[in-house]
């Protein structure tokens, strides 16, 4: 399906400033790399080119860029170009958690805040001395490199200090939210079998708080892999851990050790991670990222493309069971301050993020598409209640992120603003796309592909397209691969999920286009992708249409087998005292026909009170595409509120 260029998509909303681009980083590593290499490296376009043509140039160039500590080793890669298989730095050495505390001043490392109004700040100093503190008990513990360390916590300063001393010992650290029931905890911890559980005594959310210990006390019978369990206190004081759990508090582990770190050099390749999928087609899969190939990936995207700098404070709202946890804490890695966020971002209202941003000066701000919307159909203008000074970036993610959410940026949030709306996935705990310093922003695109990543969009038979619908791949291996998945020793499951459908070429599952600036337009997961008479139509056309409207507060679209084809099926959560009588449905189906096609049109439209999520607040197509089929969803303790799906069950008007 062809996507014209609109005249409204040809003007920037945002252009940079000559001096904000000869200060970024990016321009600064294109003049290095056009002395060292002579290549003719001029602007953004170029070098993008030359990290596709000189790929070991390119990585090499990073390295030294962002002063990686380490050895590269005597060879670049291994098995180049093989997907799977090809292996950077194969001889490489570096210990992940050193390259985040290189900084020992007082500088401000860590701030903290919670809904609640706890604020807490930590120096650099005293987060190297607290992590040299949990790794010694750690070891004290008997872990070893590569055991795992899982963690049932929330985004709090102590979850940062554990998994910087687990990777210091060459462990696997692994995090799920408190949120996450014990069935979806055991879908995902009880695979990886951790030695050691930390935990917090509880949490908050929307002005309530939560007990976790009772839950960690159900889990651990079932967890037999666990031979130690830390509790760290918070919201409420523990005075007194019960018998039952075996554990220790987090201020008693090796509360005696003040020695300096000392920091072990593992291979490039060693485990550092193990992030889940959704869980939402079936048990989780168990990704497992290497030490070297997130570090690398990670100070190109927040160096390049974000511009964070020594300077910057950097917040992402997020929490410990998303990949954009792992994404802030490596700001660290730029020696900038990482502002963590622990409660709901609408309590006790919609301005408490904003808020946050003038409280704490923060310049580099993030958070997911639903968040911006939501706040622009609450009316929200923060340009008229907040100052934003120090506001320069905003990132955006977890669903693509609509045209008219980029209006309300530019409209109602700020006009001088670099906004970034970036994608990548779990899978590559990383950014196909993203934003760029020296790039204009165009009005509901990606500003560019990574560098090192050759992206491409595909059609059905494997060709790769230009301003054309099709899948997003990747055609060259690029360090953030993953090593591969847990229990997986033949990397069927691995090659499957990936390679499957496009030989040697990694499919990420996304509908997508490249646009006439280079830019790049996501349409949705390729997976919930509608199929209407065989045309194909992104689930994300059709809710950019319907949540214009002030009734509908959100949607989901899925595609009912019907008669021998596909007819497109539409949910609405509509507002308090609004109903879906004929006039609504009329004015939906209007509005969708004029601004789209009528192939968007859906053929049915229902009411429901909500719509189901993971536990990360993603809205799932795919579940209640399977309940409208009358097919079992695989693994509901994926979701956040699985007994909404019950509203999707049965009903009499998909039945005609």
């Amino acid at each position: 399906m062809n996507h014209s260029i609109s005249s409204e998509q040809t003007r920037p909303l945002w252009v940079p400033s000559s001096a904000s681009i000869k200060g970024s980083h990016m321009a600064q590593l294109i003049e290095r790399v056009a002395a060292e290499h002579a290549t003719g490296v001029t602007d953004y376009a170029s070098l993008y080119r030359f990290s596709l043509a000189h790929p070991e140039a390119f990585w090499n160039s990073i390295w030294a860029y962002a002063d990686i500590r380490g050895e590269q080793g005597p060879r670049f890669s291994e098995a180049w170009p093989d997907m799977p298989g090809a292996r950077f730095y194969p001889e490489g050495r570096l210990n992940f958690a050193e390259n985040l505390l290189r900084c020992r001043d007082h500088r401000i490392a860590i701030e903290f805040a919670n809904e609640a109004g706890d604020r807490r700040q930590m120096t650099y100093r005293a987060l190297n001395a607290e992590v040299s503190r949990v790794a010694a008990g750690l070891q004290g513990l008997g872990i070893e490199p590569g055991d795992r360390v899982a963690a049932y916590m929330p985004n709090v300063p102590e979850t940062v200090i554990a998994m910087l001393a687990t990777a210091a010992i060459g462990a696997v650290w692994s995090s799920c939210s408190p949120d996450f029931g014990v069935p979806g905890v055991m879908d995902r911890f009880g695979q990886i079998k951790p030695k050691v559980l930390i935990a917090a005594s509880g949490y908050c959310y929307n002005g309530k708080t939560f007990d976790c210990l009772e839950r960690v006390q159900t889990l651990l019978p079932e967890l037999t892999s666990v031979e130690a369990t830390i509790i760290v206190p918070y919201v409420h004081s523990v005075e007194a851990l019960p018998e039952s759990l075996n554990a220790v508090l987090w201020d008693q582990l090796a509360s005696d050790h003040d020695e300096p770190l000392e920091f072990e050099a593992f291979p490039f390749g060693h485990p550092l991670y193990i992030l889940y999928s959704s869980g939402t087609t079936g048990i989780p899969k168990c990704i497992v990222h290497s030490a070297g190939g997130t570090l690398l990936q990670h100070v190109k995207e927040l160096m390049l493309h974000t511009d964070l700098h020594r300077a910057d404070r950097f917040f992402y709202y997020t929490t410990c069971g998303w990949m954009m946890w792992n994404w802030l804490v490596s700001g660290l890695a730029v020696e900038s301050t990482v502002v963590l966020y622990d409660g709901s971002p609408f309590y006790p209202d919609g301005h408490v993020l904003w808020n946050l941003i003038d409280e704490l000066d923060i310049t580099i701000f993030g958070t997911s598409a639903k968040w911006i919307a939501a706040c622009d159909k609450a009316g929200l203008k923060p340009r008229e209640s907040h100052s934003l000074d120090s506001l320069r970036v905003m990132l955006s993610t977890g669903s693509p992120l609509l045209p008219e959410s980029f209006d309300y940026v530019y409209r109602d949030v700020k006009s001088d603003l670099q906004l970034s709306s970036i994608s990548g996935g779990t899978d590559i705990v990383s950014c196909f796309a993203l934003g760029n310093p020296l790039l204009p922003v165009y009005r509901g695109e990606l500003q560019c592909r990574g560098l090192g990543m050759n992206v491409e969009i595909r059609d059905d038979q494997g060709k790769v397209v230009e301003q054309q619908t099709g899948e997003l791949t990747c055609s060259m291996p690029f360090p953030s691969m993953p090593i591969g998945f847990w229990n997986d020793p033949d990397g069927q499951r691995y090659q499957a999920a990936y390679f499957d459908t496009f030989p040697n070429v990694w499919s990420q599952g996304d509908y997508a286009e490249l646009t006439a600036h280079n830019g790049v337009r996501i349409f949705g997961r390729s997976d919930a992708t509608l199929n209407p008479g065989g045309v194909r139509i992104g689930t994300a056309e059709i809710y950019r249409q319907v949540e214009q409207l002030d009734e509908v507060i959100e949607s989901l679209c899925v595609g009912q087998q019907w008669q021998d084809d596909e007819r497109v099926v539409l949910f609405v959560r509509l507002r308090d005292g609004v109903e879906l009588d004929e006039a609504l449905q009329q004015k939906i189906r209007s509005h969708i026909r004029q601004h789209a096609t009528p192939r968007h049109v859906p053929a049915r439209i229902l009411a429901v009170t909500d719509l189901p999520r993971t536990v990360s607040g993603k809205i799932t197509e795919l579940a209640v595409r399977d309940v409208i089929h009358g097919r079992p969803v695989k693994n509901t303790t994926a979701l956040a509120n699985p007994e909404v799906l019950e509203q999707f069950r049965h009903r009499p008007e998909l039945q005609s």
